[in-house]
C-alpha cells in the first residue's frame, strides 16, 4: 500500500496525536505516512473569541476540504472539535482508545477550585467550562483564554489569570500534567462529547485505507463517544454550548451522563441512562428527548438566539 498523507493542525497537541497515529499505522500494518500540515480558521484567528467566530468546525473545515479534494487521506482530530453532523463523502473510520476524560484546573498557586479567592479570574475558551464553573462558585470571573495549550500555560504563569481549565488528556500527552492543580471531579465538570479521543475521518469511498484504519477503532470508546455525540446533536449542540456529556462501558453496559446548563450557571438539568452499548445512538437520542421534556432548549439560549455552534 502506498504511503497514507496524514491532514492535521500545526499545534503541539495535533502533531503530537497525529504522529501517534502514524506510529500505530506502522506498528499494526507497516504502512508509511507523511504528515501534511494545514492551517484552520481557529489557528487563523487566535485573537478572535469563540463566541464572535462561532465554532462549528473552525479546527476542522481546511482539514475535510483536503480529504474532499483528494490532498491527504485521512485526517486526525479531537474528537471534541468534530461537529456532529459530517460532510457528504467522509466518514470517522476510526476513534481510537480513549485517555482521560477529566478537565484539569492550573493556578498560580496550586490552588483548587474551592480555595480560589473570591472573584478569581479563571481563564477557558469553552462555554461549557464556563457555566460548570460558574454553577460550582457564582463568584468567579470568567475570561476568554485562546492559544495553543503551552501559550495558555505561559499566560497563567505570567499572571493574567488566577487559574485557567484545559484538557487533562491533552496535557498528559503533552508531558505538562506537573502543572495540573486539581483534576475537577464529573460532578463538577462532565467534559465536552468526544473529550480525550482521538478520531481518524477518512474518504466514505475510499475501502482500502478505511480497511487499514479499522484496526486502531477501540469499540468501548465508540460506543461512548457515539452515545455523546447523538446527544449533542438531539440537543442541536455544537462545540460552544453548554452540554457536557460522558459515556463509557462499564461491566459491559454503556451508561451516558448529560448536563445542559444555562450560559452563567445559574441553573442546570442532569440527566443519566444506561443500555447495551450496541444501542449508542439510541442512548443518546433518549437522554437528549428526556432533557428537552425538562426545558433544555430554553438553557441552550445566548444573547437572545439558541447557541448553535
Amino acid at each position: 500500500m502506498k504511503a497514507l498523507r496524514i491532514g492535521t493542525r500545526g499545534s503541539m497537541l495535533a502533531l503530537w496525536q497525529s504522529r501517534s497515529i502514524a506510529e500505530a499505522l506502522r506498528q499494526s500494518a507497516g504502512i508509511e505516512t507523511e504528515l501534511v500540515i494545514i492551517k484552520t480558521s481557529g489557528d487563523k484567528f487566535q485573537q478572535t473569541s469563540f463566541s464572535q467566530m462561532g465554532t462549528k468546525g473552525v479546527f476542522i473545515k481546511e482539514l475535510e476540504d483536503a480529504l474532499l479534494d483528494l490532498r491527504v487521506d485521512l485526517a486526525v482530530h479531537s474528537m471534541k472539535d468534530l461537529p456532529t453532523e459530517m460532510p457528504d463523502g467522509l466518514t470517522i473510520a476510526a476513534i481510537c482508545k480513549r485517555e482521560d476524560v477529566r478537565d484539569a484546573l492550573l493556578s498560580s498557586q496550586g490552588m483548587t477550585l474551592q480555595s480560589l479567592p473570591q472573584g478569581a479570574r479563571v481563564g477557558t475558551s469553552s462555554l461549557r467550562r464556563q457555566s460548570q464553573l460558574l454553577f460550582a462558585r457564582k463568584d468567579l470571573q470568567m475570561l476568554e483564554l485562546r492559544g495553543n495549550v503551552d501559550t495558555r500555560i505561559e499566560k497563567l504563569k505570567r499572571g493574567d489569570y488566577d487559574a485557567i481549565v484545559l484538557a487533562k488528556a491533552g496535557l498528559d500527552r503533552l508531558g505538562l500534567s506537573a502543572n495540573i492543580s486539581q483534576v475537577l471531579p464529573h460532578e463538577v465538570s462532565l467534559p465536552a462529547a468526544g473529550q480525550g479521543a482521538i478520531g481518524i475521518e477518512a474518504r466514505a469511498d475510499d475501502a482500502e485505507t478505511l480497511r487499514v484504519l479499522a484496526v486502531l477503532n477501540h469499540s468501548e470508546t465508540r460506543s461512548g463517544v457515539t452515545a455523546e455525540r447523538a446527544a449533542l446533536a438531539g440537543l442541536e449542540g455544537g462545540c460552544q454550548v453548554s452540554i457536557g456529556a460522558w459515556g463509557r462501558v462499564e461491566n459491559g453496559m454503556l451508561t451516558l451522563d448529560v448536563a445542559v446548563l444555562s450560559p452563567n450557571g445559574s441553573q442546570r438539568l442532569f440527566e443519566t441512562i444506561s443500555g447495551a452499548p450496541e444501542n449508542a445512538q439510541e442512548i443518546g437520542a433518549e437522554v437528549a428527548r428526556k432533557l428537552r421534556d425538562r426545558g433544555a432548549a430554553a438553557l441552550l439560549v445566548r444573547e437572545g438566539r439558541e447557541t448553535r455552534a
